[in-house]
């Protein structure tokens, strides 16, 4: 996975000698449940600013690239409480229905306007904000995350970066790239599963099958059925050492 992380990071660095110092490019990493997005994205993003500040040493510290996980996009649980049926909005937390993607699609649209050159920008006007998902409260937090006009690339990773059905779409028409991580519906199985039991999600293993099996699944299953064209596709790669992330 590393080495994955390397190319795709050297990748994004030659795309963005080409650039407008004004402009942005925008990269959607999505995948099914388990397919290693969260991980290989985070490793990605430390490549591409190591690499920055590595050559500019000494001119400017500042992260080029900054992640942003589409998890912050979240309903709340007092959100779902207020559907029709709260118990199945609650059991089906992930499906693309428990997110709020209007608000997904102005955030792109926000990020995609030319903005201030990073040379003269100034102060917390400049950023544009993104929620994050607090795991602790299990609920999205505001304005978490800030991407101000130096941050020159932003990776987006989470299910429906790039889905092709409405509002979605034109947050994925609006991106520079849509890569596609690749894993077997088996092999996600197997890693959901164990993830579902690690980190208390599932009470036990009969249960984390369960929520493999009716959740995750078809929702893994909608996304690979509704994308928009993906224009990479990485096959996922389980590293040991990221295992347990």
């Amino acid at each position: 996975m590393d080495q994955q992380a390397i190319q795709l990071g050297d990748h994004i660095l030659q795309r963005l000698c080409a650039t407008a110092s004004t402009e942005r490019i925008l990269i959607g990493l999505a995948g099914v449940p388990a397919s290693g997005k969260s991980t290989l994205a985070q490793l990605i993003v430390d490549h591409v600013n190591k690499t920055t500040r590595r050559e500019h040493a000494g001119v400017d510290h500042r992260d080029i690239a900054v992640l942003i996980g589409l998890d912050g996009w979240h309903l709340s649980r007092a959100q779902l409480d207020a559907m029709p049926d709260p118990k199945l909005a609650r059991d089906r937390r992930g499906a693309h229905w428990t997110f709020d993607g209007e608000a997904y699609v102005d955030f792109v649209r926000a990020l995609r306007k030319p903005h201030t050159d990073p040379a003269s920008a100034v102060g917390e006007s400049d950023a544009v904000y993104a929620p994050s998902f607090d795991h602790a409260v299990k609920d999205p937090m505001p304005r978490a995350v800030a991407v101000h006009p130096y941050h020159r690339v932003v990776l987006i990773e989470g299910l429906y970066g790039f889905l092709g059905v409405p509002p979605w779409r034109e947050a994925a028409e609006m991106l520079d790239e849509r890569w596609w991580l690749e894993v077997s519906e088996e092999e996600a199985e197997q890693r959901l599963v164990a993830r579902h039991v690690r980190s208390g999600v599932a009470k036990d293993l009969e249960e984390a099958i369960w929520r493999s099996r009716e959740n995750d699944a078809p929702n893994g299953r909608f996304i690979k059925k509704n994308l928009l064209e993906p224009t990479r596709t990485i096959q996922s790669v389980e590293d040991p050492v990221h295992a347990s992330v």
